[in-house]
Protein backbone atom coordinates (compact mmCIF):
# COMPACT_ATOMS: atom_id res chain seq x y z
CA UNK A 1 0.00 0.00 0.00
CA UNK A 2 1.38 3.54 -1.37
CA UNK A 3 0.58 5.17 2.18
CA UNK A 4 2.15 8.85 2.98
CA UNK A 5 3.06 8.60 6.45
CA UNK A 6 4.45 12.14 6.57
CA UNK A 7 8.42 12.36 6.76
CA UNK A 8 9.59 9.10 7.97
CA UNK A 9 12.06 11.02 9.73
CA UNK A 10 9.30 13.31 12.14
CA UNK A 11 7.73 10.22 12.85
CA UNK A 12 11.67 8.58 14.30
CA UNK A 13 11.92 11.61 16.22
CA UNK A 14 8.09 11.74 17.35
CA UNK A 15 8.90 8.05 18.64
CA UNK A 16 12.74 9.09 20.09
CA UNK A 17 10.75 12.58 22.07
CA UNK A 18 8.43 10.11 23.72
CA UNK A 19 11.45 7.83 24.97
CA UNK A 20 12.46 10.78 26.43
CA UNK A 21 9.46 12.02 27.99
CA UNK A 22 9.33 8.65 29.50
CA UNK A 23 13.15 8.42 30.81
CA UNK A 24 12.28 11.56 32.01
CA UNK A 25 9.29 10.29 33.85
CA UNK A 26 11.04 7.34 35.15
CA UNK A 27 14.18 8.93 36.12
CA UNK A 28 12.18 11.17 38.30
CA UNK A 29 10.09 8.68 39.82
CA UNK A 30 12.94 6.28 40.53
CA UNK A 31 13.35 3.93 37.64
CA UNK A 32 15.04 0.98 39.95
CA UNK A 33 11.33 1.30 41.95
CA UNK A 34 9.67 1.04 39.42
CA UNK A 35 11.00 -2.29 38.24
CA UNK A 36 11.45 -3.22 41.40
CA UNK A 37 7.39 -2.81 41.73
CA UNK A 38 7.27 -5.02 38.32
CA UNK A 39 9.32 -7.82 39.17
CA UNK A 40 6.75 -8.39 42.07
CA UNK A 41 3.50 -8.54 39.41
CA UNK A 42 0.76 -11.36 39.39
CA UNK A 43 1.64 -12.88 35.90
CA UNK A 44 -1.55 -14.41 35.78
CA UNK A 45 -2.77 -10.75 36.37
CA UNK A 46 -0.45 -9.70 33.93
CA UNK A 47 -2.28 -11.75 31.51
CA UNK A 48 -5.45 -10.70 32.30
CA UNK A 49 -4.15 -6.92 31.31
CA UNK A 50 -3.35 -8.01 27.98
CA UNK A 51 -6.99 -9.82 27.55
CA UNK A 52 -8.87 -7.17 28.84
CA UNK A 53 -6.89 -4.56 26.14
CA UNK A 54 -7.65 -7.03 23.40
CA UNK A 55 -11.27 -7.64 24.42
CA UNK A 56 -10.96 -3.69 24.42
CA UNK A 57 -9.62 -4.15 20.55
CA UNK A 58 -12.72 -6.18 19.67
CA UNK A 59 -15.34 -4.42 21.77
CA UNK A 60 -14.66 -1.20 19.42
CA UNK A 61 -13.77 -3.33 16.31
CA UNK A 62 -17.34 -4.36 16.16
CA UNK A 63 -18.40 -0.58 16.41
CA UNK A 64 -16.30 0.21 13.87
CA UNK A 65 -18.43 -3.00 12.01
CA UNK A 66 -21.99 -1.35 13.24
CA UNK A 67 -21.29 1.71 11.46
CA UNK A 68 -20.16 0.40 8.66
CA UNK A 69 -22.97 -1.60 8.25
CA UNK A 70 -24.80 1.46 7.97
CA UNK A 71 -23.43 3.20 5.15
CA UNK A 72 -24.00 -0.62 3.37
CA UNK A 73 -20.36 -2.00 3.96
CA UNK A 74 -20.64 -5.19 5.51
CA UNK A 75 -17.42 -7.28 7.10
CA UNK A 76 -17.28 -9.86 9.15
CA UNK A 77 -16.32 -9.62 13.41
CA UNK A 78 -13.25 -10.87 12.58
CA UNK A 79 -12.16 -8.73 10.04
CA UNK A 80 -13.54 -5.51 12.08
CA UNK A 81 -10.88 -6.47 14.41
CA UNK A 82 -8.20 -6.75 12.13
CA UNK A 83 -9.11 -3.17 10.94
CA UNK A 84 -9.47 -1.46 14.19
CA UNK A 85 -6.16 -3.01 15.13
CA UNK A 86 -4.99 -1.41 12.08
CA UNK A 87 -6.39 1.80 13.11
CA UNK A 88 -5.25 2.00 16.24
CA UNK A 89 -2.30 0.94 15.17
CA UNK A 90 -2.09 3.81 12.69
CA UNK A 91 -3.09 6.05 15.75
CA UNK A 92 0.22 5.06 17.96
CA UNK A 93 2.61 5.55 15.43
CA UNK A 94 1.52 9.15 14.04
CA UNK A 95 1.34 12.48 16.11
CA UNK A 96 -2.01 13.82 17.64
CA UNK A 97 -3.40 10.18 18.25
CA UNK A 98 -6.89 9.86 16.15
CA UNK A 99 -5.77 12.96 14.48
CA UNK A 100 -3.04 11.68 13.09
CA UNK A 101 -3.90 8.09 12.31
CA UNK A 102 -7.57 8.25 10.71
CA UNK A 103 -6.08 9.46 7.22
CA UNK A 104 -4.19 6.30 6.96
CA UNK A 105 -7.26 4.30 8.85
CA UNK A 106 -9.55 5.61 6.32
CA UNK A 107 -7.40 4.31 3.45
CA UNK A 108 -7.36 0.88 5.30
CA UNK A 109 -10.48 0.67 5.76
CA UNK A 110 -11.35 1.91 2.09
CA UNK A 111 -9.21 -0.57 0.15
CA UNK A 112 -10.26 -3.33 2.66
CA UNK A 113 -13.98 -2.88 1.93
CA UNK A 114 -13.69 -1.73 -1.53
CA UNK A 115 -15.54 1.41 -0.65
CA UNK A 116 -15.01 4.82 -1.39
CA UNK A 117 -12.33 6.60 0.61
CA UNK A 118 -14.89 9.43 1.90
CA UNK A 119 -17.02 6.63 3.45
CA UNK A 120 -14.09 5.17 5.30
CA UNK A 121 -13.21 8.53 6.50
CA UNK A 122 -16.76 8.88 7.75
CA UNK A 123 -17.15 5.37 9.48
CA UNK A 124 -13.66 5.90 10.79
CA UNK A 125 -14.41 10.00 11.95
CA UNK A 126 -17.56 8.34 13.54
CA UNK A 127 -16.54 6.01 15.67
CA UNK A 128 -14.14 8.39 16.93
CA UNK A 129 -16.58 10.59 17.63
CA UNK A 130 -18.95 8.07 19.29
CA UNK A 131 -16.30 6.94 21.67
CA UNK A 132 -16.29 10.32 23.31
CA UNK A 133 -19.99 9.80 24.67
CA UNK A 134 -18.80 7.05 26.95
CA UNK A 135 -15.17 8.18 27.82
CA UNK A 136 -16.80 11.56 29.07
CA UNK A 137 -19.98 9.46 31.03
CA UNK A 138 -17.77 6.97 32.84
CA UNK A 139 -15.16 9.80 34.19
CA UNK A 140 -18.11 11.81 35.10
CA UNK A 141 -19.58 8.49 37.13
CA UNK A 142 -16.39 8.09 38.80
CA UNK A 143 -15.68 11.48 39.81
CA UNK A 144 -19.65 11.89 41.34
CA UNK A 145 -18.79 8.25 43.12
CA UNK A 146 -15.29 9.75 44.81
CA UNK A 147 -16.51 12.77 45.79
CA UNK A 148 -19.27 10.96 47.60
CA UNK A 149 -16.80 8.38 49.39
CA UNK A 150 -13.63 10.54 49.73
CA UNK A 151 -11.83 13.58 50.46
CA UNK A 152 -11.28 15.13 46.95
CA UNK A 153 -7.72 16.96 47.11
CA UNK A 154 -7.02 20.35 44.74
CA UNK A 155 -5.83 17.88 41.74
CA UNK A 156 -8.57 15.80 41.99
CA UNK A 157 -10.69 18.87 41.41
CA UNK A 158 -8.52 20.49 38.96
CA UNK A 159 -8.76 17.38 36.94
CA UNK A 160 -12.80 17.41 37.62
CA UNK A 161 -13.46 20.81 36.57
CA UNK A 162 -11.24 19.68 33.42
CA UNK A 163 -13.17 17.35 32.58
CA UNK A 164 -16.50 19.16 32.94
CA UNK A 165 -14.86 21.66 30.88
CA UNK A 166 -14.01 19.02 27.84
CA UNK A 167 -17.67 17.64 28.25
CA UNK A 168 -19.10 20.43 26.96
CA UNK A 169 -16.74 22.19 24.31
CA UNK A 170 -16.57 19.19 22.36
CA UNK A 171 -20.66 18.57 22.25
CA UNK A 172 -20.67 22.36 21.52
CA UNK A 173 -17.81 22.19 18.77
CA UNK A 174 -19.21 19.28 17.08
CA UNK A 175 -22.62 21.13 17.32
CA UNK A 176 -21.37 24.30 15.87
CA UNK A 177 -18.94 22.50 13.08
CA UNK A 178 -22.23 20.49 11.92
CA UNK A 179 -24.25 23.52 11.62
CA UNK A 180 -21.59 24.92 9.33
CA UNK A 181 -20.25 22.25 7.71
CA UNK A 182 -21.30 24.04 3.87
CA UNK A 183 -19.27 26.58 4.62
CA UNK A 184 -16.62 24.08 6.18
CA UNK A 185 -16.71 22.29 2.76
CA UNK A 186 -16.23 25.27 0.71
CA UNK A 187 -13.40 26.12 2.79
CA UNK A 188 -11.69 23.14 2.43
CA UNK A 189 -12.21 22.81 -1.13
CA UNK A 190 -10.68 26.16 -1.68
CA UNK A 191 -7.41 24.87 0.44
CA UNK A 192 -7.27 21.70 -1.60
CA UNK A 193 -7.40 23.14 -5.01
CA UNK A 194 -5.27 25.66 -4.01
CA UNK A 195 -2.70 23.34 -2.61
CA UNK A 196 -2.80 20.94 -5.21
CA UNK A 197 -2.39 23.77 -8.01
CA UNK A 198 0.88 25.14 -5.85
CA UNK A 199 2.02 21.20 -5.81
CA UNK A 200 1.14 20.75 -9.41
CA UNK A 201 3.24 24.16 -10.27
CA UNK A 202 6.44 22.68 -8.26
CA UNK A 203 5.83 19.19 -8.97
CA UNK A 204 6.34 17.40 -12.32
CA UNK A 205 3.15 15.14 -13.87
CA UNK A 206 1.25 16.03 -10.54
CA UNK A 207 -2.58 17.38 -11.69
CA UNK A 208 -4.19 19.87 -9.75
CA UNK A 209 -7.52 18.30 -8.06
CA UNK A 210 -10.98 18.91 -10.33
CA UNK A 211 -12.67 21.31 -8.22
CA UNK A 212 -16.22 19.13 -9.14
CA UNK A 213 -14.50 15.92 -7.84
CA UNK A 214 -13.26 17.33 -4.40
CA UNK A 215 -16.51 18.68 -3.73
CA UNK A 216 -18.33 15.07 -4.63
CA UNK A 217 -15.95 13.77 -2.38
CA UNK A 218 -16.53 16.42 0.49
CA UNK A 219 -20.40 15.91 0.10
CA UNK A 220 -19.83 11.90 -0.25
CA UNK A 221 -18.39 12.36 3.80
CA UNK A 222 -20.75 14.30 5.11
CA UNK A 223 -24.10 12.28 3.62
CA UNK A 224 -22.35 9.26 5.05
CA UNK A 225 -21.78 11.03 8.09
CA UNK A 226 -25.99 12.04 7.90
CA UNK A 227 -26.42 8.08 7.41
CA UNK A 228 -24.76 7.00 10.56
CA UNK A 229 -26.49 10.13 12.98
CA UNK A 230 -29.97 8.91 11.06
CA UNK A 231 -30.02 5.23 11.89
CA UNK A 232 -30.51 5.54 15.81
CA UNK A 233 -31.43 2.05 16.47
CA UNK A 234 -27.43 1.38 15.07
CA UNK A 235 -26.08 4.09 16.34
CA UNK A 236 -27.14 3.27 20.11
CA UNK A 237 -25.67 -0.29 18.88
CA UNK A 238 -22.41 1.09 18.54
CA UNK A 239 -22.43 3.26 21.43
CA UNK A 240 -22.85 0.16 23.37
CA UNK A 241 -19.94 -1.20 21.63
CA UNK A 242 -17.33 2.03 22.71
CA UNK A 243 -19.01 1.43 26.00
CA UNK A 244 -17.94 -1.74 26.61
CA UNK A 245 -14.67 -0.62 25.67
CA UNK A 246 -14.27 2.28 27.58
CA UNK A 247 -14.97 -0.59 30.39
CA UNK A 248 -12.72 -2.87 29.36
CA UNK A 249 -9.77 -0.15 29.47
CA UNK A 250 -10.92 0.67 32.66
CA UNK A 251 -10.76 -2.85 33.71
CA UNK A 252 -7.05 -2.64 32.51
CA UNK A 253 -5.76 -0.13 34.54
CA UNK A 254 -7.73 -1.43 37.64
CA UNK A 255 -5.92 -5.06 37.08
CA UNK A 256 -2.73 -3.28 36.51
CA UNK A 257 -2.93 -1.69 39.84
CA UNK A 258 -4.04 -5.27 41.13
CA UNK A 259 -1.10 -6.98 40.04
CA UNK A 260 1.38 -4.71 41.85
CA UNK A 261 -1.00 -5.81 45.09
CA UNK A 262 -3.42 -2.33 44.92
CA UNK A 263 -6.69 -3.09 44.54
CA UNK A 264 -8.41 0.60 44.31
CA UNK A 265 -11.97 1.14 43.60
CA UNK A 266 -12.75 0.50 40.24
CA UNK A 267 -14.46 4.02 40.24
CA UNK A 268 -11.01 5.18 40.24
CA UNK A 269 -9.84 3.51 36.93
CA UNK A 270 -13.46 4.81 35.34
CA UNK A 271 -12.26 8.40 36.12
CA UNK A 272 -8.60 8.14 35.18
CA UNK A 273 -8.31 6.37 32.17
CA UNK A 274 -10.58 8.70 29.68
CA UNK A 275 -8.90 11.77 31.67
CA UNK A 276 -5.75 9.87 31.32
CA UNK A 277 -6.10 10.00 27.22
CA UNK A 278 -6.76 13.56 26.57
CA UNK A 279 -3.03 13.68 26.77
CA UNK A 280 -3.40 11.48 23.34
CA UNK A 281 -3.62 14.53 21.65
CA UNK A 282 -0.23 15.99 21.96
CA UNK A 283 2.56 15.79 19.40
CA UNK A 284 3.88 12.67 20.58
CA UNK A 285 2.79 9.12 18.41
CA UNK A 286 -0.28 7.79 20.45
CA UNK A 287 0.47 10.28 23.06
CA UNK A 288 3.85 7.99 24.01
CA UNK A 289 5.27 9.24 27.27
CA UNK A 290 2.09 12.35 27.63
CA UNK A 291 -0.24 9.54 28.61
CA UNK A 292 1.98 7.64 31.16
CA UNK A 293 2.68 11.10 32.70
CA UNK A 294 -0.82 11.96 33.42
CA UNK A 295 -1.80 8.44 34.49
CA UNK A 296 0.84 9.10 37.12
CA UNK A 297 -0.39 12.51 38.44
CA UNK A 298 -3.78 11.19 38.25
CA UNK A 299 -3.31 7.64 40.00
CA UNK A 300 -1.04 9.11 43.03
CA UNK A 301 -3.05 11.68 44.69
CA UNK A 302 -6.99 9.68 43.15
CA UNK A 303 -5.90 6.62 44.99
CA UNK A 304 -3.15 6.98 47.22
CA UNK A 305 -0.49 4.52 46.23
CA UNK A 306 2.69 5.55 45.69
CA UNK A 307 4.32 7.08 42.98
CA UNK A 308 6.76 4.03 42.11
CA UNK A 309 3.90 2.05 42.26
CA UNK A 310 1.87 4.58 40.22
CA UNK A 311 4.28 4.34 37.18
CA UNK A 312 4.80 0.41 37.42
CA UNK A 313 1.24 0.36 36.82
CA UNK A 314 0.82 3.33 33.71
CA UNK A 315 3.66 0.96 32.71
CA UNK A 316 1.56 -2.03 32.65
CA UNK A 317 -1.51 -0.47 31.30
CA UNK A 318 0.30 1.28 28.48
CA UNK A 319 2.14 -2.53 27.43
CA UNK A 320 -1.66 -3.62 27.31
CA UNK A 321 -3.25 -0.73 25.38
CA UNK A 322 -0.24 0.90 23.28
CA UNK A 323 2.48 -1.72 23.02
CA UNK A 324 0.60 -4.62 22.26
CA UNK A 325 -1.82 -2.91 19.87
CA UNK A 326 1.06 -1.91 17.46
CA UNK A 327 2.07 -5.71 17.06
CA UNK A 328 -0.86 -6.48 16.62
CA UNK A 329 -2.46 -3.62 14.66
CA UNK A 330 1.10 -3.88 12.53
CA UNK A 331 0.24 -7.53 11.67
CA UNK A 332 -3.47 -6.80 10.98
CA UNK A 333 -2.41 -3.97 8.25
CA UNK A 334 0.08 -6.95 6.95
CA UNK A 335 -2.43 -9.28 6.68
CA UNK A 336 -4.97 -6.60 5.00
CA UNK A 337 -2.84 -5.45 2.56
CA UNK A 338 -1.74 -8.89 2.00
CA UNK A 339 -5.27 -9.66 1.20
CA UNK A 340 -6.22 -6.23 -0.86
CA UNK A 341 -2.93 -7.04 -3.04
CA UNK A 342 -4.58 -11.04 -4.06
CA UNK A 343 -7.75 -9.23 -4.94
CA UNK A 344 -6.55 -6.50 -6.77
CA UNK A 345 -3.77 -8.20 -9.02
CA UNK A 346 -3.44 -4.48 -10.43
CA UNK A 347 -2.38 -2.86 -7.61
Amino acid sequence: MDVDFGDARSILVGFGAGVVVLLALYSLVGLEDVLSALSRADPLLVGAVCAAAVAWLFAWGLALRTVLGVIAVQVTMWRSFLLFSGATFANNVTPFGQAGGEPFSALLVSRSTGTEYENGLAAVASVDTLNFVPSISFALLGVGYYATQFTVGDRVEFAAVALLALALAVPIGAYLGWRNRHPISDLVVGVVISAGGAIGRVVPRVEAPEESRVRDRIEGFFAALERVAGDHHQLALALSFSALGWFLLSVSLWLSLGALGHWVPFAAALFIVPLGSVAGVTPLPGGLGGIEAALVLLIVPITGVDAQTAAAAALLHRGATYWLPVLLGGSATAMLEADNVQESPSD
